[in-house]
């Protein structure tokens, strides 16, 4: 590999890395860590940053990490190179969660460069959405981007179902905000107003007083604990509750939670190329009980992974990110 070659690859990722932190992640807890070796990239679980309470056998975590990994590989296929993956490669280090090295293939992918356009842009939202319906030819593509990582968009059409789930969604959201244990873990992930930190979930990024969402009400998260925090809007008390959907694997291994991760962060993207937003609405799937009972009713045997809303929304919602820098290891 002569010099230029070299500068060329590391320069891929660097930008693969830089891609990577703007993953959606379980509270914004950003449980991921890099290292750079040759060329070779290495993504690692920051068990620092799992939650223990909500998340002990860290499901959310691989998810989130899978997110992050997915655009580790689309940076680098929209900028020519064949991402060639090796997922969890080693059983001794169980944090080890996946090696990727980028191959040069002389081919820049259009549907790459389209979805790495919207990694900087796509932001969870955490609200209501409007009334414009997600189309159907747009339902079908974003089934498909999710079948492509394999796992399944499930969306919820009947009345009855979504009414189980934004039920199951409110009981879950009623019985954490109860718990103590809970509760502490939410407010270390929340950031009040005005502050500078990096990760969390920034008072800017929900609304001060949420809105019932029709049909169907699901529940939000309080990451307020009773503080006078969040933006006003000048949206109307109602609000659409958006298309209801379950992304679900076969499996419920470490192997599928990576694949889920990948899976959603490839649907968001595609979601937001056409000004498609995303809420997920993961309480209940905390909840082994809850989590079996929406396996078994809702998704015909197929494991749930994550709850989510998908709709059209004017609000710009704010989000922060540590910087490259802090979650990468060179060597």
């Amino acid at each position: 590999m002569n010099t230029r070659t070299s500068e060329a690859v590391a320069g891929a990722m660097r930008a693969a890395i830089e891609a990577a932190v703007w993953a959606p992640s379980v509270h914004n807890t950003q449980p991921w860590s890099f290292g750079v070796s040759g060329d070779e990239i290495c993504l690692r679980a920051d068990p620092d940053r799992k939650l223990h309470v909500a998340d002990p056998i860290g499901r959310q975590m691989l998810i989130s990490c899978g997110a992050a990994l997915f655009n580790v590989r689309v940076t680098l296929s929209a900028l020519g190179y064949e991402p060639d993956v090796r997922a969890l490669p080693d059983p001794d280090r169980p944090s080890l969660l996946a090696t990727v090295r980028p191959r040069a293939c002389g081919e820049i992918h259009e549907d790459a460069r389209m979805l790495h356009a919207e990694i900087p842009r796509r932001r969870t939202h955490r609200a209501g959405f409007t009334a414009l319906p997600v189309s159907d030819a747009l339902i079908e593509a974003l089934a498909a981007q999710a079948g492509e990582e394999g796992a399944a968009l499930m969306v919820v059409r009947s009345e009855s179902a979504m009414r189980v789930l934004a039920t199951l969604t409110s009981a879950a959201q009623e019985v954490e905000s109860q718990n103590r244990a809970f509760g502490l873990e939410m407010t270390r992930w929340s950031s009040p107003p005005g502050s500078s930190r990096r990760d969390g979930v920034p008072a800017r990024s929900y609304p001060a007083a949420p809105r019932r969402t029709q049909p169907q009400h699901f529940a939000q998260r309080d990451y307020t604990r009773g503080q006078a925090w969040g933006k006003e809007d000048d949206l109307p008390v109602s609000v659409a509750t958006g298309l209801v959907a379950v992304l679900t694997t076969t499996g419920d291994s470490r192997e599928d939670w990576l694949a889920a991760g990948q899976a959603l962060q490839r649907t968001l993207l595609h979601a937001s190329a056409y000004g498609v937003s995303a809420a997920f609405h993961t309480q209940a799937l905390e909840m082994h009980d809850l989590r079996e009972f929406i396996r078994r009713h809702i998704c015909e045997g197929a494991f749930p992974q994550m709850v989510m809303r998908l709709g059209f929304t004017l609000d710009d919602a704010g989000s922060v990110r540590r910087p490259s820098s802090e979650v990468l290891e060179e060597h």
